[in-house]
């Protein structure tokens, strides 16, 4: 095995996930395959990398539905990478992303908490 391709993110909407994480955090559209049942194959991932993408999942039903904003229980759950924290930080801040608090500068890095459009909690971080 060679790397994790993929982490589902279930969301209430592919469309208005798509466009938070296109256009508030600069990511790019991947994939958006219609599968033929109503729902889709929607990827997306950072801007210019191969890494791991998210697949952008539409809940199914109520108990997916319950989990969305909640996938990792309250804490941060993902952890977005950057090699410009504050052009990041201000980019984002500006399309309206919320941020949870200041930016912090640990002895691992610059730091900041935010949230996506349904409560899961990032990590902006740029490494020292």
């Amino acid at each position: 095995m060679s790397r994790i391709a993929l982490v589902t993110l279930v969301v209430h909407d592919y469309d208005e996930a798509l466009s938070f994480y296109t256009d508030a955090l600069g990511f790019e559209l991947v994939e958006d395959t219609d599968r033929g049942d109503g729902s889709r194959w929607v990827v997306v991932r950072p801007r210019g990398t191969e890494g791991t993408g998210l697949l952008l999942a539409r809940a199914k039903d109520a108990a997916q539905s319950g989990s969305v904003g909640a996938q990792t229980g309250g804490r941060v759950g993902f952890f977005l990478h950057t090699e410009d924290f504050a052009g990041d930080h201000a980019r984002m801040r500006a399309a309206g992303v919320r941020f949870l608090e200041e930016p912090r500068h640990e002895v691992y890095g610059s730091v900041a908490v935010f949230e996506d459009l349904y409560g899961n909690r990032w990590d902006l971080l740029q490494p020292a």
